[in-house]
């Protein structure tokens, strides 16, 4: 089996720039993607989320993203990103579903059924679409309505005429209650109350990222964003907010057959410790996808994968601290469409350095054992 200089696991925004980067540094790679088609998580976005809708889709290296539209963002996207595929004619081998990665002696294993791939490198862009996350609370399994996640949600005219609970504080359960509370009667809960702006704070939204590099840094978990930027309203929501879909409820206690209760008798709306509902949205956000990476011991005791830190760009933390010849972008710090490109440069840059650490001498016992 012949002995790459690097793999990237996952073709969305973050491992194409990774991947564009590598190819610009001569490095030999391969991009395993597990989708059938170009696109990464946009393909699998729901159809009325536009491109007027996205909060804005940055530059792949060397080529304009798509501006706003009416045009859907699962069709625009993907396009976009299957264009630059072939134009920089970057090695991208689909379907590929990475299962584990392993340790190979001084080099890594990546596994994908019957077919695996050496590799003295790794970049990780897979990002967390393919890890949804629903709270538990007690009850849940009794419900006997419908539960949908965001990435699984199918349009407002799927929950015409019935009650609809959106759970979640974030941007997308903001754009969900705008699209359902003109078609259907909603409530609202967050676990915190919202924080709400007028426009886009720069100095916030740089706060933000470097909150999330800190907690990356420790170890920890990447966390939301959203409570320090903010949430805004556009255009398109203000019926709803005419409506009152955003009088926000505090979180529930637990879920019963048909509705949800607060222990708290003068919690509900109404005054109510009980709300019907027929059916729940939860816009509860994502986890990173990286139990591939489990076999390699990356995580720390607090659950997160430490990354090394780059003095002046918080964004540009990429290397597993456990491991240099890993590296995480769309993870933490970059995991928006404005870090993966930067990440994608940096996490070359990391891979170039570790090659040119490691002697000629042993590339070549590697591709001789």
């Amino acid at each position: 089996m012949d002995v790459l200089d690097s793999v990237v696991i996952g073709a969305g925004q973050a491992g194409l720039a990774a991947s564009y980067f590598l190819r610009q540094r001569g490095i030999d790679h391969v991009v395993l993607d597990a989708n059938p088609h170009a696109g990464g998580a946009w393909q699998h976005r729901w159809a009325s989320l536009s491109m007027a809708d996205v909060h804005g889709v940055a530059d792949l290296p060397g080529s304009a993203a798509p501006t706003s539209s009416a045009r859907a963002a699962s069709a625009a996207v993907p396009d976009y990103f299957g264009d630059y595929e072939r134009e920089q004619g970057l090695p991208v081998v689909r379907p590929v579903r990475v299962e584990r990665v392993e340790d190979d002696g001084d080099l890594l294993a990546v596994h994908a059924g019957d077919r695996a791939w050496r590799t003295r490198t790794l970049v990780n862009a897979t990002g967390t679409w393919t890890r949804p996350f629903v709270p538990y609370y007690p009850g849940i399994g009794e419900f006997g309505g419908e539960q949908v996640h965001t990435a699984h949600y199918p349009g407002a005219e799927h929950f015409r005429g019935r009650r609809v609970l959106v759970v979640g504080g974030g941007a997308s359960a903001v754009q969900f209650l705008g699209e359902l509370a003109p078609v259907t009667d909603t409530l609202w809960v967050t676990r915190r109350e919202p924080v709400w702006r007028e426009e886009f704070d720069a100095a916030a939204g740089l706060a933000a990222v470097t909150a999330v590099e800190e907690r990356v840094r420790r170890g920890l978990p990447p966390a939301s964003v959203v409570s320090v930027t903010g949430l805004a309203l556009r255009p398109q929501e203000q019926e709803a907010a005419r409506l009152g879909a955003y009088r926000r409820l505090p979180m529930f206690d637990r879920i019963e057959a048909d509705g949800v209760r607060w222990s708290d008798p003068s919690t509900g709306s109404g005054q109510a410790a009980f709300e019907r509902v027929d059916a729940i949205l939860w816009a509860t956000g994502f986890r990173p996808a990286v139990d591939h990476l489990a076999p390699l011991g990356l995580r720390t005791r607090e659950g997160g994968i430490a990354l090394v830190p780059v003095r002046g760009n918080v964004q540009g933390a990429t290397t597993a601290l456990l491991d240099p010849r890993v590296q995480l972008v769309g993870y933490g710090p970059s995991a928006s469409t404005i870090g993966a490109p930067r990440a994608g440069r940096q996490a070359a840059l990391a891979v170039s350095r570790f090659l040119a650490s490691h002697s000629d001498s042993g590339r070549s016992d590697e591709r001789t054992a």
